[in-house]
């Protein structure tokens, strides 16, 4: 895709309140990161009180992959997490909009030498992340180390549209944005040996999936991880990121490449997958995005995991 460019049309009237809210958000960036962080729990407070259709996903999510949890201990994780997602919306803005030099010093990079091998070999590898509400920073720490391409998806509003890819991809002078959908532009990059960034960890319906166990549940899991692992001749390189509790910034971990990948069926390769994200996701589960429908398509004959909630009352 061609790099973002500014338009005229993005001063029109109907773009000033989103000017004026990034502006607000470009200046409580410039506090200190560990101001940030309680700014961030301070909105995640405010979402959790609002958010009603989001809070009652991420709860029904929580009881279903947490059953072991008593309902008070699964509510206080709840909580941490929509903390954690109000935290995330600074971490966009820093890594939008920060100092390359002073973005940097949040990161701890682990096993970066798994892509450099590659690279070194000529070999494309698929970067097999998650969504933990850390994923825009911890790509943007990344990217300053090493070049990452990502799929995208271009957002409805233009004007947010420029400042979210313009942002993205500073840290990646030489990348390149895939659109979702461009399997031969995905399959073209990988043979040409470049990494890029994937997460297959959510419900993306029933076509191009198979049902196998995340969390003990039938979850539809997609199939492209083995597909575009053997059409691209690729490796299959898992990356986890977490926010660190001392507030010292983020601990990025790039692991061994998946080993007889793909195996001996896209069923086989889809419950390794599982498996692997499902023990990522236990070691943090307080910064995943629990507010996404992951079980959202069953298998026939299954009924629907997500409880429609009541309308709330008017209030007189």
């Amino acid at each position: 895709m061609d790099r973002p460019r500014f338009r005229a049309s993005f001063l029109h009237p109907r773009f000033w309140l989103l000017w004026l809210g990034l502006g607000l958000l470009w200046l409580l960036v410039q506090l200190p990161y560990r101001v940030q962080l309680v700014l961030g729990r301070m909105v995640g407070a405010i979402m959790y009180r609002g958010a009603r259709s989001r809070r009652h996903i991420a709860r029904r999510n929580l009881q279903l992959c947490f059953p072991e949890l008593s309902d008070v201990r699964r509510e206080a994780l709840l909580k941490e997490n929509f903390a954690s997602t109000g935290i995330a919306l600074f971490e966009m803005a820093m890594s939008w909009w920060w100092p390359r030099a002073r973005l940097q010093r949040l990161a701890h990079i682990e096993g970066l030498e798994h892509l450099q091998r590659a690279q070194a070999d000529g070999q494309g590898v698929i970067l097999m992340a998650l969504h933990f509400t850390t994923l825009e920073i911890g790509a943007a720490l990344l990217g300053q180390r090493h070049t990452i391409d990502g799929m995208y998806r271009e957002h409805k509003n233009a004007l947010f549209d420029f400042i979210q890819r313009r942002g993205r991809e500073r840290h990646n002078l030489d990348a390149s944005a895939i659109e979702r959908e461009d399997v031969r532009a995905m399959l073209k990059a990988l043979r040409a040996g470049r990494a890029i960034w994937y997460a297959p960890d959510q419900d993306y319906g029933r076509k191009q999936s198979l049902f196998v166990p995340w969390f003990g549940i039938n979850a539809a899991t997609v199939t492209a991880t083995t597909k575009f692992a053997r059409l691209g001749r690729a490796q299959v390189v898992p990356y986890t990121q977490v926010r660190l509790a001392d507030g010292s910034g983020y601990r990025m971990v790039i692991h061994a490449p998946l080993a007889d990948f793909p195996g001996e069926s896209e069923e086989a390769d889809c419950r390794r997958i599982n498996e692997w994200i499902e023990d990522a996701v236990r070691q943090h589960p307080e910064q995943y995005l629990w507010a996404h429908r992951r079980f959202k398509t069953r298998p026939e004959g299954e009924p629907n995991l997500y409880r429609k909630l009541p309308k709330k009352p008017l209030s007189l």
